[in-house]
């Protein structure tokens, strides 16, 4: 039976990654620009392109010089070879390349934060649901205030007060250009130091929303049968909050964390820009202000996965924290 159910699970999620390689597909095209024409004049700074580098770059860019179907074609055989083109934003540097090197920084900083925020708040909010009406109930609304604090000028602000006023931390960037990138102390170190104010903001946009589903979440499980009777039985209001209400309450949050860690990979587009960190989601505006298709669509490809992959986790998961979810089997 539960072979059946990865079956069908797996089944759905491939018919999932093959609709969104499609419109990975289609979606760059729509957007104004001709990435043909971009490179051509960037060549032209430099000098005259030569004769007919016109349709050479539309064969090597995998656009235009046939229909479209016959690039769609063209497309999906090049990526059954994990090939997925070259960058006309680095001409002429392979989309792999860019984004091996970019991924890692941000799924480290991304990655880690996001997950900080999801236990923290949702340990926040699990104790906040237990003893409602306490202090911690009033630091809901400072926590929402900050979710919902545009997430750029919640940036700026960290930026300007412990950046420009007090100089506690650096500016922008991922680290000390003087560096060289690799394992070595001085580098790991300036890493971190240039993480710090990235991965506050993140923390503090996501752990009110964490903080506040989790303990309505709590609310609402305090009153089922199962935590009345434990309860009753005389077991420790701890071993009832951890094993009973907050076990049960979590559930629905791990869908929404898991749609949160696929989405890691694609970077955090404002938080990258406001301080210059060399993520994906900074490539991704190189992208798609250059019209770049083949490093648009690498990029995509990378967030699908990630997230579908994520999701199949999660559902997987379920079958074996969840008991009712192995009822239905």
């Amino acid at each position: 039976m539960r072979t059946r159910y990865f079956a069908r699970k797996l089944g759905f999620y491939l018919v999932a990654l093959w609709g969104a390689l499609t419109l990975n597909f289609f979606l760059p095209r729509l957007i104004p620009g001709n990435p043909v024409e971009a490179l051509l004049a960037r060549m032209s700074q430099t000098g005259n392109p030569p004769p007919g580098e016109y349709k050479a770059l539309q064969a090597l860019l995998g656009v235009g010089g046939s229909n479209i179907a016959s690039q769609y074609v063209h497309y999906l055989g090049q990526l059954a070879q994990l090939n997925l083109g070259v960058s006309i934003t680095d001409f002429p540097v392979p989309v792999t390349t860019i984004i091996s090197t970019a991924l890692p920084w941000t799924i480290v900083l991304v990655g880690t934060a996001t997950v900080l925020a999801f236990i923290v708040g949702t340990a926040l909010g699990a104790l906040a649901g237990w003893r409602r009406n306490k202090w911690l109930d009033s630091v809901i609304p400072a926590t929402t205030f900050l979710t919902a604090m545009p997430y750029f000028w919640l940036a700026l602000l960290l930026l300007y007060l412990f950046a420009v006023l007090l100089r506690l931390l650096p500016l922008n960037g991922g680290y000390d250009p003087t560096l060289t990138i690799g394992w070595s102390g001085p580098f790991i170190a300036s890493a971190l130091e240039h993480s710090i104010l990235p991965a506050v903001t993140i923390v503090l946009a996501q752990l009110g929303g964490w903080l506040l589903s989790m303990r309505n979440m709590t609310l609402t499980t305090l009153s089922e049968d199962y935590v009345v009777a434990a309860e009753a039985k005389g077991l420790s209001p701890r071993r009832v909050l951890i094993r009973y209400a907050a076990r049960n309450a979590v559930l629905p949050s791990f869908t929404g964390f898991a749609i949160s860690l696929g989405f890691v990979v694609s970077g955090s587009i404002i938080m990258e820009i406001v301080f210059s960190y060399p993520g994906i989601g900074y490539e991704l505006l190189q992208a798609v202000q250059n019209s770049d298709y083949a490093l648009m669509q690498g990029i995509f490809l990378v967030i699908t996965i990630a997230v579908l992959a994520a999701n199949f986790f999660v559902d997987m998961l379920y079958v074996f924290i969840d008991p009712r979810t192995r009822q239905q089997l």
